[in-house]
Parts: C-alpha cells; structure tokens; sequence
C-alpha cells in the first residue's frame, strides 16, 4: 500500500449507553445537562437504540475498495475514521503511517464545502498525517458529482410519483450556525442551492413553485442558525392554498443517521401530516454502487493530482 483513502463522517453511538459520551465529545468535553442528554437518548432509543452510520460507513468503504480495486488492483486502501467516535480521525492516519502509507486521500462523507465541518475534518487529518510525513490530499466537495446528482433526481422522480398533485420537494441540508456560514464567506449555502437547482432543472421543476430549499437539525445553543427551518417551511406549506404534499431530498446527508430517521421520518412527518401534508422523503446514498465508483473517480484524479 503506498495510497490510502481515508473516509471520514460524523460518527454515533453503537449503543445508549455510548449517547452521553458521544454527546460530551460533540460539546467540546462539556456534559450536556441531564434534561439534554434525555432528549439525545428518547430519539436513539425512537430509531432502534443506536447510530446505523457506522454500519453505513463500512459498506461505502467496501464499495469505494471494490470500485478502487477495479481501476487498480491493489493500488489502493480504504478505511474509515470518524470525528466524535472511534476510530477517530487522528488515530486512524496515525495507524495509516505506521503501516507504511506514503499518501492519504481524504474524502468526508458530506457533499458541502464548509470551512466549520468539511474543513476541520481536513485540517485535523492533515495535521496528524504533517507529523507523521504522509503527504495528505483533500477531496473538499462533491456536490455536483454526476453520479451524485443522478442518484438525487431518480430519487426525487419516484418520490414524487407516489405523492398527491401540487406536492413540493424541499431539498435539505444539516444547518450551521451562521457565524460560520457568514463570518468566513463561506460557500456551503451555494453550494446547497447549486446541487438542488442542478436536480431541479434535471426533473423539470419549476422555480421556488415547485422546489426550495430549508436547513434541518439545528443545534441546541442560543446562537443563530441557517434557515429557512425545515420545520417552520412545513408549517407555512400547511398553511397555503392548494399545497397537498412535501417531499424532503436530504441532498446534504449521505447515509442513514438520527438525522434522517428522526428528525424527518419522525419529526419532519409528524408536522406535515398535523397540517394536513402528505409526507415523504427520499433515501439515502448509504453505499449505492453509482456513486461510490463516483467517488472512486475522483479520489483517482485527486491522488495523481498530489498534495491539496
């Protein structure tokens, strides 16, 4: 092995009894109250007592090694690393170097630029593999990967099928607190917009008529987060003339998470059907084989590119 691909997500508790830890990692090292830390383990226990995402991930490393393994056989080595469970970033490419790695690809598994989640990802890998002499190169967005945007649009296309007239699809992305969406220009807003208007235009849909985009799954801290909230959306569509239905595409998330299987399958169509909507969502890539050899092309272009 002289390349590694290093895959990288969030990361989510294997058990209840990993939620507080996982938690207090994501606080910084703060526990969250025990009123918080009820909230956080009630909506694991809603979606069967754990995280499916590292499951998912293992099946997105299988399938991006095969798609790796059928351009160069052997030339290529796929693993995954998270960034508030085990096995976490910085142990990962530190194991990576002392197997003898002389390159790492770094590839989060988010399709959005932005300097606050997809950026320190990078930057906590590219520290740990400077210290260790493994040149790192960093995959920074895929947003508009055809195979990705495929995927979006033959999903949204079913959806779509099964849903009443005068339904609307709402492309979605895990919001971000806006000072960093605002105080660094950051492009992660764009680039949302850019992979639901390219998936719009795909299908045909008609501008903000028929599609928009909202932001979900916003953090419980007094700061401002991006919006329009997906909730809030659902609220205004219950409330307009005609409107009988939403279809949520989380083109943001690319595998199953509470993010998904909570705060829309759960929460999201509990809103929409208290206001009369019929309510569906698309699925997740998770490790759909179209866009793993996708990402496999590109993580080709990018290791013959070298350091980024």
């Amino acid at each position: 092995m002289t390349t590694a691909v290093l895959l990288m997500a969030y990361g989510g508790p294997r058990t209840l009894a990993e939620v507080e830890p996982y938690y207090t990692d994501i606080r910084g090292g703060r526990h969250p109250t025990p009123e918080l830390l009820a909230v956080l383990v009630d909506r694991y226990a809603a979606i069967g007592g754990r995280s499916p995402l590292p499951e998912r991930m293992a099946a997105q490393r299988d399938a991006v090694q095969r798609a790796l393994d059928a351009s160069s056989p052997g030339g290529y080595r796929v693993v995954t690393a998270m960034k508030h469970t085990e096995p976490r970033i910085e142990d990962v490419v530190a194991a990576l170097s002392a197997q003898g790695a002389r390159q790492i690809v770094g590839v989060v598994m988010a399709p959005h630029w932005s300097v606050g989640s997809v950026g320190e990802y990078h930057d906590r890998a590219r520290t740990t593999a400077k210290s260790t002499g493994i040149e790192y190169v960093a995959i920074d967005d895929w947003h508009l990967m055809p195979a990705y945007l495929d995927f979006l649009a033959g999903a949204v296309r079913r959806g779509m099928a099964e849903l009443p007239p005068a339904s609307k699809v709402v492309f979605t992305a895990h919001s971000l607190p806006k000072r960093v969406a605002g105080g660094w220009d950051d492009p992660y807003p764009t680039g949302v917009r850019e992979t639901a208007q390219a998936v719009a235009t795909e299908i045909g849909l008609a501008p903000w008529a028929s599609w928009s985009v909202a932001y979900q799954s916003a953090g419980r801290t007094a700061e401002s987060w991006l919006g329009p909230d997906l909730l809030t959306l659902i609220d205004d569509l219950a409330a307009a003339d005609g409107r009988t239905g939403i279809l949520v595409c989380p083109c943001g998330f690319v595998a199953d998470n509470l993010e998904l299987l909570y705060d829309l399958d759960i929460d999201a169509r509990r809103r929409a059907e208290a206001g009369g909507l019929a309510f569906a969502r698309t699925p997740a890539v998770n490790d759909d084989p179209r866009v793993m050899a996708g990402l496999a092309r590109i993580v080709l272009a990018h290791a013959g590119a070298g350091a980024g």
